[in-house]
């Protein structure tokens, strides 16, 4: 009996160590921060409709480099004189959408980011953060799944016509994982959108 006694306080140790770190915050990665800042007309350039090619991992947070390519349409809506903004993501090859709602902090001169797809219908945590020229840097907390993860969403407006958007995480706290890109093409709303929806 005592020898089952010992044996079942061996196997719990490593349980509650892995149950611990699961729930201790984790260090800042390279360049991640609550306090960029910006501008309410940020996201002006991004008003309309859009067609995009969209790039995903498939498998994040283990060293995967199988990525899946999709396309998708995008339809942008400013609201409150600049600031805020609504868009739909509409993936047809994939039979779910995303939407991202953004508002600007006057007080802060800070974008909030929040994401919500029509597959699971939860509104995900914040990023938060603004540009510097044509390169924007968001960051926040969330987790995948059962592991805590720090995250950067990061705009390139490349010129009028195109841009590019990047998701990356942090498992350890020290490295970036690039698990989602967007290539954005402008395009001609009347065709793409309807009542500020992408058409189906």
């Amino acid at each position: 009996m005592r020898t089952r006694a010992i044996l079942f306080v061996v196997l719990l140790v490593p349980a509650a160590a892995v149950a611990e770190s699961r729930s201790l915050p984790l260090p800042d990665p390279p360049g991640y921060t609550l306090k960029r800042t910006g501008n309410v007309g940020d996201f002006d350039y991004f008003a309309g409709g859009w067609t995009t090619h969209q790039r995903r991992l498939k498998e994040r947070g283990v060293g995967s480099d199988q990525w899946e390519e999709f396309p998708a349409t995008l339809c942008m809506s400013p609201h409150l004189d600049g600031i805020a903004t609504v868009d739909e993501l509409y993936f047809p090859t994939r039979g779910w959408a995303g939407l991202t709602v953004r508002t600007f902090d006057r007080q802060k001169k800070q974008w909030s980011i929040y994401w919500v797809s029509s597959e699971r219908g939860v509104l995900e945590p914040p990023v938060l953060g603004g540009f510097d020229g044509r390169v924007g840097e968001f960051y926040g907390e969330d987790r995948d799944g059962e592991r805590p993860v720090k995250v950067r969403y990061r705009w390139d407006k490349r010129d009028a016509d195109h841009a590019r958007w990047e998701q990356a995480f942090s498992y350890d706290g020290r490295t970036w994982e690039t698990n989602w890109t967007a290539d954005f093409t402008r395009g001609d709303t009347a065709t793409l959108c309807r009542d500020g929806r992408p058409r189906r």
